[in-house]
Parts: structure tokens; sequence; C-alpha cells
């Protein structure tokens, strides 16, 4: 079961029944997961929008809303939303696609600082550096969205956790 596969087996644990994404390849193991397993993956035309889905599922239904974004300007993009969902007090969960953990800050496709920028707009936010950590860094962004005052999380799902490890090796 690779990285991609654990993040949505608990998807469905937390009755997630939609993910909205502007599909990207390092987030590609996590979209495939979630619609093995039922979850219907609504793609859309910009990174603003999921967030702004996500947002809504949650005003609507009491379930934490969640997106999925590429590396870099896909999570860059989601700001606007984020900011309004912490302004909403809406329990949304964001997973951000990163560079693989040996090349963060190397130059990697779409590698940028992300934590810095989304540290400010949500209540919580962490980067896995572990494919072990991914099932309870993602527990524990549910319970943070929805504790107290609901609010948005943010968890950074490197590339590399996310693949088998065979074809990450390649």
């Amino acid at each position: 079961m690779n990285g991609g596969d654990r993040i949505a087996s608990v998807l469905v644990e937390r009755g997630v029944r939609f993910l909205f994404t502007l599909c990207g390849g390092h987030i590609s193991p996590i979209l495939v997961g979630a619609k093995h397993r039922g979850i219907r993956v609504v793609d859309v035309r910009h990174e603003v929008d999921a967030v702004f889905a996500a947002d809504a599922v949650f005003r609507l239904t009491g379930v934490p809303g969640v997106a999925a974004v590429t590396a870099g300007p896909g999570v860059t993009n989601t700001i606007t939303a984020i900011k309004n969902a912490q302004l909403a007090q809406s329990a949304v969960v964001l997973l951000g696609g990163a560079a693989a953990t040996l090349l963060k800050g190397r130059g990697a496709l779409q590698d940028i600082d992300q934590m810095p920028l989304m540290q400010p707009h949500v209540k919580w936010a962490a980067s896995a550096s572990t494919v072990r950590e991914l099932v309870p860094m993602l527990e524990k962004a549910f319970d943070v969205a929805r504790s107290g005052v609901p609010g948005p999380v943010f968890l950074e799902c490197p590339i590399d956790l996310l693949y088998d490890e065979p074809l990450v090796r390649q």
C-alpha cells in the first residue's frame, strides 16, 4: 500500500465523499487511491476552486471538506480560498504536494518553501517526512480542523512518500 492509498483510507474512515483537485503529478497517487475507494474525485479548473468547494462541503454537511493540489504553484493558488475558510471558520483539509524529501531546497520541480506561506492562514500545518507519518498526521489534521473553532489545516505530502517505493527508486 503506497502513501496515496494510505491517505485515501483515512479519507474513507473520516466520511469524506468528495475530493476536490486540479490533477497534478505530485498528488496522483492520492487521487487514484481515493477513486478506488469510492470517493468522488472532482477535478476543477483552478486550485482555488478546489478549496472553495471543500469549504462548501463543510458548510453544507459538517464533514471537513478536502482538497488536494500539486506542489508549488498549486499550493500558492489556494491562498485566497484558505484565508476565506479561516475567516468563515470552515474545517478544510488541504493536502499539498511537495518535492521529494531528498530534493527539497535543491531546485526540484515546483519546489518552494510552502510551510511559511501556509502557516499564517491555517490552524495547523505540517509536512510528512516518512510514509509512516502520513496516517497519524492526516488523522491529526482532521481532529484539529474540527476542534474548538473549526478552521483549515494543511498537510504537505512529498511526492516520494506517495508513490510505490520501487517506482520512486527508479
